[in-house]
């Protein structure tokens, strides 16, 4: 059975690597600001409780602070739409599920 922590810590590095193209070219510095992990749906949800358990190891990868916000309403689509808006500098990302 795998453990808990492994996944989370699998979890956090394809965060990691997903985002890795969003950082912008030649910006070895990133991420120099605090980063936001938008939850799509209703505090205390599966996508809340995932981002939750996997904001401490993406702090602890990336050195900056990490900050779960909850957009819940219409099946996730707010919370989508609100990250789709956003500046595309890596700095906003979703928590998705599949």
């Amino acid at each position: 059975m795998v453990s808990m922590k492994r996944v989370v810590h699998f979890l956090a590095l394809f965060l990691i690597i997903a985002i890795s193209p969003a950082a912008p070219a030649g910006s070895a510095d990133y991420p120099v600001k605090p980063v936001s992990l938008v939850a799509a749906f209703t505090p205390g949800g599966t996508a809340d409780l995932h981002a939750r358990a996997i904001a401490p190891t993406l702090e602890k990868i990336l050195k900056q602070p990490v900050e779960v916000i909850n957009k819940p309403g219409a099946g996730g689509a707010l919370g989508s739409a609100y990250v789709a808006a956003s500046k595309p500098d890596g700095y906003t990302l979703l928590m998705g599920l599949s």
